[in-house]
């Protein structure tokens, strides 16, 4: 299986997130590349068979509108059948963020891993990162 984790992050929480979701993915035998969204392109997000997706909550929950917003504006009409994972991390909330990117997700046909999203708060831990990997390994075998 190929997986492309592509992400973006203002402190590197949700950078070190995709590291772990690819090294899981990775350790269950998946072909992972690894990108920062600025570096990506639809054509990566889409030739992949599965595609994993992280981006924090910013402003009021909302998805960081620079960079990765419009990059999945882009790609969210063809993300129909898509295998797609999403994940970031937050500092304060409820995760409005992840359930209404979910929910576009959902409109748009995507196929969502577990049904949800993975969130941490801020930085993550050993346990947070060990949830990444998991993350990655049972996405990798979706």
């Amino acid at each position: 299986m190929r997986m492309t984790v592509i992400y973006w992050s203002a402190t590197g929480n949700t950078e070190a997130m995709a590291q772990a979701i690819a090294q899981g993915a990775k350790e269950a035998g998946a072909d992972v590349t690894l990108l920062s969204v600025d570096a990506a392109s639809a054509e990566d997000a889409l030739q992949a068979d599965l595609l994993a997706l992280g981006c924090p909550a910013m402003g009021t929950e909302e998805l960081e509108e620079g960079e990765f917003a419009p990059f999945f504006e882009a790609i969210e009409g063809s993300l129909a059948g898509k295998k797609l994972a999403l994940f970031g991390s937050y500092d304060w909330g409820d995760g409005e963020w992840m359930r209404s990117w979910q929910q576009r997700a959902a409109a748009a046909g995507a196929n969502l891993y577990r049904g949800e999203g993975l969130i941490l708060r801020n930085t993550p831990d050993d346990e947070g990162l060990a949830a990444c990997r998991a993350f990655g390994q049972g996405f990798a075998a979706f």
